[in-house]
């Protein structure tokens, strides 16, 4: 399996880091170009590697780390997403309310899930503030929690399996329509930083 970050800021960032430091190469990309990447990112060299949209997104496993209304954007650089697992760790936010966007009771990842046609697409890595996700996943003796999301149990496993490489303890909480709308911006389980022991 190899890996792609879609998005520079904040989260993926956060992201880039927590590679980085379990050495698990990915690539990194954004829509101004590597050159554009911050120098924070550039560090992590050669575990994080800047490439071009086009280019990464060519991963087993894409990364959505953009924002929730950007997504469209990088759904429209390919006809068809058959193969690929696409994470999302966006969230729907309104602002500068700083609320929940209106999506009509749909979870949000099934927003996603639609505009990435052929895709397994599952929620991770959305629960964390970025600073907290940035950060050492072990803490004493137990380790921060990501939760797992979708509609597709190998894709789930595999995602699970990333986030226990990672460093974390992954809890998978089902499909998206279960699962997604505990993660997501807004339910129960955002911006919670739990911690498993053992």
């Amino acid at each position: 399996m190899n890996y792609a970050i879609i998005g520079s800021g904040a989260i993926g960032g956060a992201l880039a880091q927590q590679f980085a430091r379990s050495k698990v190469p990915v690539v990194i990309a954004n829509r101004r170009g590597p050159a554009s990447l911050p120098e924070t990112i550039q560090s992590l060299a050669p575990t994080v590697t800047a490439k071009e949209m086009t280019d990464a997104l060519n991963a087993d496993i894409i990364i959505l780390a953009v924002p929730f209304n950007a997504v469209g954007d990088v759904a429209r650089l390919r006809d068809r997403w058959d193969g690929k697992i696409v994470v999302d760790a966006t969230n729907a936010i309104e602002f500068p309310a700083f609320k929940p966007m209106d999506l009509g009771g749909k979870p949000s990842s099934e927003v996603i899930a639609a505009h990435f046609r052929g895709a397994n697409v599952v929620k991770a890595f959305n629960t964390l503030p970025a600073a907290v996700l940035a950060d050492e996943p072990r803490v004493g003796n137990g380790h921060r929690t990501l939760f797992v999301s979708g509609n597709h149990a190998d894709a789930n496993e595999t995602v699970a399996s990333l986030v226990a490489t990672l460093g974390f303890s992954a809890i998978t909480l089902g499909r998206l329509s279960e699962g997604g709308l505990l993660q997501q911006f807004g339910g129960p389980l955002a911006l919670h930083s739990l911690i498993k022991q053992g």
